[in-house]
């Protein structure tokens, strides 16, 4: 399977970093509201590309994250009267409902944003800014 590669610029062949081993990590939504096409998209096309890793027996460890804070959860949160955290877990739990009525199989982990905060700082502190995006 050829990926294209945003650092190289071109369309290369997979090979993982670890053989027979896969790691991915997609963003998930922002979790103020139910989701829309545009929060189904990436989850659809990113179920898929792990469906097909898994078919080619590599160990799959997917991860996609929750942004449980943001200024649309903490506007919601005001206009209903609630926490930003009980908007956050609402929605999530919404989420994962539609997920699993598209058949899009649960991640291997959904970490929070709140819960991740302090290493999101420390990484973009020592990072040397390069991405890789599939």
């Amino acid at each position: 399977m050829k990926i294209y590669n945003t650092m190289s610029k071109r369309k290369e062949e997979f090979v993982p970093l670890e053989e027979g081993k896969v790691k991915m990590y997609v963003c998930g939504p922002t979790v103020y509201n139910f989701i829309h096409i545009g929060n189904a998209r990436p989850m659809i096309v990113f179920d898929t590309v792990r469906r097909y890793f898994e078919y080619k027996n590599y160990d799959v460890n997917y991860v996609s994250n929750f942004t449980d804070v943001d200024d649309k959860i903490i506007k919601k949160a005001n206009e209903e009267g609630v926490t930003a955290e009980e908007i956050s877990k609402r929605y999530i739990a919404e989420c994962k409902k539609d997920m699993e009525g598209m058949n899009i199989q649960p991640a291997t982990k959904n970490p929070l944003a709140t819960e991740e905060i302090g290493g999101m700082i420390e990484h973009d502190r020592d990072s040397d800014r390069k991405r890789l995006c599939l």
